[in-house]
């Protein structure tokens, strides 16, 4: 460059301004903090996921350890029936007693299923909530990127642009606090 290009350069930085700009830096700023706290709600929102399923497979294996042992039961017992000693008072006790356990454990059984499922659901819900914030995160750092093209540029379309589309951004985000 030449001395003279320099300094048309500069003149022409200092009519434009800094100054007209500074509204676009604060734009900007605004989007970025928006974009972290999307974020790390987002990431509290999937590991809350991940923890939800794990306490869900948790809540299944207890209800599988519960039926194996009530199928394990109720095959004892008709094995005990069709012995030789069957009629024996000793027997014959034994045989109610895991008649009572194996009805008990139906019980458990079923709450366990239920509980499980209702952790499925809840699994679910976290999933749901969890894709809403990540949507609304990337609209706002797409809003960061256009924002900055704005600098670049000096053309205020990007940074309109880029305003409602970090508004889409909040308001996808807000969205995941109303699922339910």
């Amino acid at each position: 460059m030449e001395p003279t290009e320099i300094r048309e350069f500069t003149e022409q930085m200092e009519k434009g301004g800094a100054n007209d700009l500074s509204y676009v830096s604060l734009i900007i700023s605004v989007l970025a903090v928006l974009v972290a706290m999307v974020t790390v709600i987002g990431h509290r929102e999937h590991t809350e996921a991940v923890l939800m399923q794990a306490r869900a497979t948790d809540q299944w294996n207890e209800y599988q350890s519960h039926r194996i042992r009530e199928q394990n039961l109720e095959t004892t017992s008709v094995l005990l029936s069709s012995t030789v000693g069957a009629n024996l008072p000793a027997t014959k006790q034994k045989i109610a007693e895991y008649g009572a356990q194996v009805s008990k454990w139906q019980g458990d059984i079923k709450d366990e299923s239920e509980k499980a499922r209702d952790l499925e659901g809840e699994v679910g819900t976290a999933e749901h909530k969890a894709a809403r914030y990540d949507i609304g995160e990337a609209l706002l750092q797409i809003a960061v990127v256009l924002a900055s093209v704005t600098l670049l540029t000096r053309k205020p379309f990007y940074v309109v642009a880029a305003v409602v589309l970090g508004i889409s951004g909040m308001l996808t985000a807000l969205t995941g606090l109303l699922v339910h």
